[in-house]
């Protein structure tokens, strides 16, 4: 899981946050952590046991009728198509991005190398394959990261000088975890809306497709919580500091150490920076590195977009029967098309952070129903459909304003009116469409025992799961802030996250403690 959320664009992203707007910005991902402590505790056990092979499976589970089967189609072409273009481009994008500064090649001939490489490797294996090389080059990737991260501060003299010197030289904001409290009302908006509004309001409120992948294809429920708990911790506490630390030292030492770094985007500091610090040896090495969870993260969408092609839509309406040999030649074929269409959108990437952002806000308005769908009786196919269709025709909405009248929608407004615009129709959606049938309902809910509000009894989960729940993201949090403090030398800081961190963990173990699996 983590090796996949761990690719070439990641760093390059993160550096792009840090160094325009300082390290609070992370806040944009860093908030998704409370959902996905949420999906480890909670959503893993259900996903375990609704007993499905791809997420869309749960719809018709789930849903009944005609709805239910266009939407189970309709995401799956959606999602392994629009959604996995745009994510598999930004990440070719990147990885271009780095070939671009070490290998002096222009643009077009990186993409092209990069798919190349992804194509042979990917149609070589399967799910099976996917993760055991993905643990690989989680370790390679992430023993880069931090060895670059030591050099580049060492060359800015070290940690504690990195911090002098920009505070020196006005970064002194970039180095907040926070927003100060002298910072603009855009700012704060802008923080509210990330920890209010956009852990739950994404298109993986429930854990997202190749989250929901690993789950499912995990042992057990013990086994899909536990890996999911390690996933939450690796993603937000320990391989992220490298790459702010690496960030930081781009704002002292490519001034010194480039001739022109005003022709440097925010984007291309991380690899320009490895240009400039790295032997010629040593440069092969990271290229290796970043080619390592470039990798990791392409053969994932690859494979996840392919699964949902051949289950969703081919085996579940057109061709029932098919023998596997059959699928797994279709998979490969589909997954070369969505190699060579993904390659084509990297080209017109310029700002990965902005592509995070866009396809946020695609999915934003669909994010309540897929946690309310497992909790609400009432919720039924119409709910998705048009908590879907809404949010996807108000960012498109927005994006078409924003070329027109050559304007920016802040981010935090653009949240606000994708949320609740999709929010209210979905709702008038579900209270004015006939509900799922009462035997569809209780086939569901007698498999999966979710609890909530349901007319029937039993299931659910107790109390002490939900402050579990908040315990984790107590925990999740102050070891990152804690590591934060400590990489940054603000040692005065280490005290009181200590003391909370502590408090998360009681909280989570006694939570825990009379835990059951199936």
């Amino acid at each position: 899981m983590v090796a996949t959320t761990f690719a070439a664009d990641t760093p390059l992203a993160v550096t792009e946050y840090v160094r325009k707007d300082g390290i609070w910005a992370n806040w944009f991902w860093w908030t998704l952590a409370i959902g996905h402590v949420l999906s480890a505790l909670v959503f893993s056990r259900l996903w375990r046991r609704a007993g499905v092979l791809t997420d869309n499976e749960l719809i018709e589970l789930r849903y009944d009728g005609r709805a239910a089967a266009f939407l189970r189609g309709f995401k799956a072409i959606y999602f392994s198509t629009v959604y996995n273009f745009i994510v598999m481009g930004w990440v070719t994008a990147a990885m271009s991005t780095v070939f671009s500064a070490f290998l002096d090649i222009p643009i077009a001939w990186s993409v092209v190398i990069s798919l190349t490489v992804a194509g042979v490797y990917s149609l070589l294996s399967g799910l099976w394959g996917v993760v055991a090389t993905d643990i690989f080059q989680f370790l390679v990737a992430m023993v880069g990261s931090v060895a670059f991260a030591i050099i580049a501060s060492a060359r800015a003299g070290g940690m504690e000088s990195l911090v002098e010197n920009l505070n020196a030289n006005g970064f002194t904001e970039r180095l907040r975890m926070l927003p100060s409290m002298s910072a603009g009302s855009e700012v704060w908006l802008t923080f509210l809306v990330y920890v209010g509004i956009m852990w739950w309001a994404n298109h993986g409120a429930d854990g997202g497709g190749y989250i929901i992948q690993r789950m499912l294809a995990a042992k057990d429920e013990k086994h899909a919580l536990i890996g999911t708990s390690w996933f939450a911790l690796a993603h937000y506490v320990l391989r992220m500091w490298p790459w702010i630390v690496v960030a930081l030292a781009s704002l002292v030492l490519l001034p010194k150490l480039t001739a022109h770094p005003e022709t440097i985007s925010d984007r291309q500091a991380y690899p320009a920076l490895m240009a400039a610090l790295l032997p010629s040896g040593w440069r092969g090495v990271f290229v290796a590195v970043f080619l390592a969870a470039y990798m990791s993260t392409m053969v994932t969408h690859i494979n996840w977009g392919a699964s949902y092609m051949v289950h969703d839509v081919y085996r579940r309406f057109m061709c029932p029967d098919a023998d596997e040999k059959k699928l797994v030649r279709l998979s490969r074929v589909l997954s070369v098309a969505n190699l060579l269409l993904g390659g084509l959108i990297a080209l017109f990437i310029e700002r990965i952070t902005a592509a995070w952002e866009l396809v946020w806000a695609m999915g934003a308005g669909l994010g309540l129903v897929l946690i309310l769908r497992w909790f609400w009786w009432r919720i039924n196919a119409w709910s998705e459909i048009f908590a879907m269709a809404t949010s996807f025709a108000i960012t498109a909405g927005i994006f078409v304003y924003d070329i027109v009248a050559k304007a920016q929608t802040p981010l935090y407004l653009k949240a606000v009116i994708v949320v609740f615009g999709s929010m209210v129709v979905m709702l008038t959606a579900t209270l004015l469409s006939k509900p799922v049938s009462r035997e569809k309902l209780e086939a569901f809910y007698r498999r999966v025992r979710p609890g909530g509000f349901w007319p029937f009894s039993g299931g659910g989960f107790g109390h002490r799961l939900w402050i579990a729940w908040l315990g984790g993201v107590l925990a999740i949090y102050c070891m990152m802030f804690l590591l934060g403090s400590l990489v940054l030398r603000d040692f005065e800081a280490v005290v009181w996250q200590g003391a909370l961190l502590s408090v998360g963990v009681l909280m989570l173990y006694w939570g825990l403690r009379r835990y059951s699996f199936s």
